[in-house]
């Protein structure tokens, strides 16, 4: 499977951020935490917890090192203020 796999995972490896449109976008479509860890709540009670399902996707470490570049390329290259997307 890995094999299958470790061209797509190269590929966003190399995807170099190269303008501040391109950055924001990133920023925007891959979260900054697991979207799908949650309590499920009841009437103020904790029925149970749904753990971070994030890790499970194969391209996890890719898309939040992605995220990371662009993060650094508005910090260092733009000199923007990127604490909304932390």
């Amino acid at each position: 499977m890995d094999e299958i796999l470790h061209p797509l995972r190269h590929w966003l490896d190399a995807i170099e951020v190269t303008n501040p449109e391109m950055a924001h976008l990133l920023c925007k479509l891959i979260p900054a935490q697991c979207p799908f860890e949650r309590d499920v709540n009841l009437f103020g009670h904790t029925l149970f917890h749904i753990p971070p399902l994030c890790k499970l996707n194969p391209f996890y470490e890719e898309l939040v090192s992605l995220r990371f570049r662009a993060l650094c390329y508005l910090a260092d290259e733009c000199g923007e203020d990127i604490s909304a997307y932390c």
